[in-house]
């Protein structure tokens, strides 16, 4: 039986899709390469049903056998870049609104400090 916790309820749909997704990619990869069901999972170290949920893309299936079928199919590689710092655009336009703030708040003490300067400097 699938596991069932708060969290896997609360998956949003767009990420529950996504592992869907990904699941039928995997069991095109394992069909491509004619490989059984129970050859697929022996190779993975999981049971055929825990195969069929991973295909399925059931969000209870650890990532660590997510990461082991992308092993297979020769591209884990690529599973780091999923989250690399550079392509987080939500922190890039967190780090760009950031910017902004301390742009505006230089800019307007900047305005400040140069009519503070010109009020103490003496006239010639």
């Amino acid at each position: 039986m699938p596991k069932s916790s708060p969290t896997l309820l609360a998956l949003p749909p767009v990420a529950a899709q996504a592992l869907r997704a990904l699941g039928e990619n995997l069991a095109i990869a394992r069909t491509r390469r004619h490989e059984s069901q129970r050859t697929w999972a022996a190779r993975l170290g999981v049971s055929v049903p825990t195969l069929i949920r991973l295909e399925r893309g059931d969000p209870a299936v650890s990532a660590g056998i997510y990461a082991t079928a992308l092993w297979l199919m020769g591209t884990v590689e690529r599973l780091p870049t999923l989250a690399a710092p550079e392509a987080d655009r939500g922190a890039l336009e967190s780090d760009v609104r950031d910017a902004i703030k301390r742009r505006a708040v230089r800019s307007t003490a900047s305005v400040e400090g140069r009519l503070d300067r010109k009020k103490r400097s003496p006239r010639a």
